[in-house]
């Protein structure tokens, strides 16, 4: 979820107050308003990598699978599928009379484009490794890093593209029919057809306006309950029920309206007042023990998959060493962060990969343990071991996190706990969604605030992000001996072997540091009764499929 997926609101909460029938005319209209915290970077669900984007997105199209209230794959777009004895054959089968919002009619030909067109390199998807389980799709995605195509034109790499495409493991049999091809069993492999990165495109929209097809209404041809309305950045996308979605009968809610809005004080006196419903991102953490106080029938905490960490670019100095990078993950106290300042439950973290994922009869969290702890001496003592004792002759280094209150209160207090026990200083800075996910990318950072939610129940979904050169590896780490561990994971189907080798990978990664676990997530949820049939299991975003408002 990704979920997307990269970039997550230091607190996910829900939140629902007031809500009404609104409308005009020969009849009310069942609408729900609620805020996802910022713009969306893009609304092309091949390559978005935010929770905000895929909060919108979820609404205006569906993959062959999606999933249940409880998280689990049921049939989608597909009626129904089979699979071959060992899971690496899957055929897919599309439910008769499937169409585009626009009134087109859904092929499996659609479902097989636009796979494709996520592993193009000239798109430059940063979730094409999602796509790497079929087979061929890593030939496809990654040919380019050859040296010999430095200098290769668009079209001598597009021609390649589509001979390599020649071996693509998925193909339409029919209209209505896909088969699928994995290069190894991929026990999660229905889950990922639910996801944004596996969602059709309509394939002549976006051939007409390659680069801004979904920010027009008209050009955002869909297949999911909603179809676009209006987008107008820094207010609101409003989305409304899509007629031509294939079980439209059962849609309640007639009209969505995302609010993009970042101020949380704002946000949070909008939910109180009336005029926002659900308030997904934008809770001011500051008001959080009085919301407690004054909705306590509404607040609930639930468990979220997914982690709270900074990045480290390992390119800069001095975060090329490592002995650094352990020593400012040492000198943090992630128990006040979690009690003075989210206050949402959340748990101090020791690991990159969060609880919730079985493993045998256990969890892979517990089997795994904590591969650090909090030390501020052997944190001192590293920082010494590198040339800087007691800080000095440090680098003034820069935190980077995208625009919230509740990013700057973390990025305030790691800040004075460096200052504290390591004497560095470091400064801060904020940046609006679209900017900082692209200095991210760039490399134009030297510490930034990070969020993952997995995309599916599995280890691999946080293990995968830190390959060399991954699409969601921002910090320009890369280790042989981690890409074969994960390499070993991905191409087992021995479950043993699976999850030792991503144990064994998690080991390495919290030992080199790149990253820095700072709490895992939790779900804090304010709901009025009023708001039925959401839901939000572990790896989806917010889901009002089923979503009704009582009178």
């Amino acid at each position: 979820m990704r979920r997307y997926v990269a970039g997550l609101l230091a607190i996910v909460m829900l939140a629902a107050v007031g809500c009404s029938r609104s409308g005009s005319g020969s009849g009310d209209e069942m609408v729900i308003r609620m805020n996802i915290g910022t713009n969306p970077q893009s609304l092309d669900p091949r390559v978005s990598t935010g929770l905000p984007e895929a909060h919108v997105e979820i609404a205006l199209w569906e993959g062959l699978m999606r999933l249940d209230d409880a998280g689990n794959a049921v049939p989608g777009a597909a009626e129904r599928y089979e699979a071959n004895e060992d899971n690496t054959v899957f055929t897919f089968y599309l439910r008769d009379g499937l169409k585009w919002s626009n009134g087109d009619p859904i092929t499996a030909e659609d479902f097989v484009w636009s796979w494709k067109s996520v592993l193009d390199p000239l798109l430059a998807s940063e979730y094409a490794y999602q796509m790497y389980y079929i087979k061929g799709a890593e030939e496809m995605n990654t040919f380019t890093s050859d040296p010999k195509w430095e200098n290769a034109s668009d079209e001598e790499i597009a021609a390649e593209f589509e001979r390599l495409a020649q071996n693509f493991g998925a193909r339409a049999i029919d209209d209505k029919t896909i088969e699928v091809t994995l290069a190894a069993p991929a026990p999660y492999f229905l889950s990922l057809t639910a996801f944004h990165t596996y969602y059709p495109v309509h394939r002549p929209s976006v051939e007409a306006n390659p680069e801004g097809w979904f920010r027009d209404p008209k050009t955002t041809v869909g297949n999911g309950p909603f179809k676009m309305v209006s987008w107008t950045d820094k207010d609101k996308v409003v989305v409304e029920k899509n007629p031509n979605y294939w079980d439209a009968k059962n849609i309640k809610l007639d009209k969505i309206e995302f609010f993009l809005l970042e101020e949380e004080s704002t946000v949070t006196t909008m939910f109180e007042s009336g005029e926002l419903d659900i308030v997904e991102s934008g809770v001011n953490i500051a008001e959080l023990d009085r919301l407690k106080k004054d909705h306590p029938d509404k607040l609930k905490i639930l468990p979220d998959l997914g982690v709270y960490y900074y990045l480290f670019n390992v390119e800069r100095a001095p975060l090329n060493d490592k002995r650094v990078r352990q020593a400012l993950a040492m000198a943090i106290d992630r128990e006040s962060i979690v009690t003075q300042i989210t206050k949402g439950g959340q748990v101090p973290a020791f690991s990159l990969v969060p609880e919730g994922i079985p493993e045998g009869d256990g969890d892979f969290r517990k089997n795994g343990g904590d591969y650090f702890t909090e030390d501020v001496a052997k944190a001192k003592q590293l920082l010494a071991e590198a040339g800087y004792p007691d800080g000095k002759g440090f680098p003034k280094l820069t935190i980077l996190y995208n625009t919230s209150e509740a990013h700057q209160k973390i990025a305030e207090a790691i800040q004075a706990q460096w200052k504290t026990n390591l004497g560095i200083d470091v400064e801060l800075t904020n940046q609006e969604w679209g900017v900082y996910l692209d200095s991210r990318s760039n490399g134009d950072y030297d510490i930034a605030r990070a969020g993952w939610i997995g995309d599916y129940i599995d280890p691999m979904t946080f293990i995968d992000m830190f390959v060399t050169g991954g699409g969601n590896n921002d910090t320009n780490w890369g280790n042989a001996q981690y890409d074969s561990l994960v390499s070993t994971a991905k191409n087992s189907a021995d479950q043993s072997v699976r999850m030792k080798a991503m144990h064994d990978a998690e080991a390495l990664l919290m030992d080199e540091m790149p990253v820095m676990p700072i709490y895992h997530y939790t779900r804090v949820i304010l709901v009025s009764p009023k708001v039925q049939g959401w839901s939000m299991p572990l790896t989806s975003p917010l889901n009002l499929r089923n979503a009704t408002i009582s009178k």
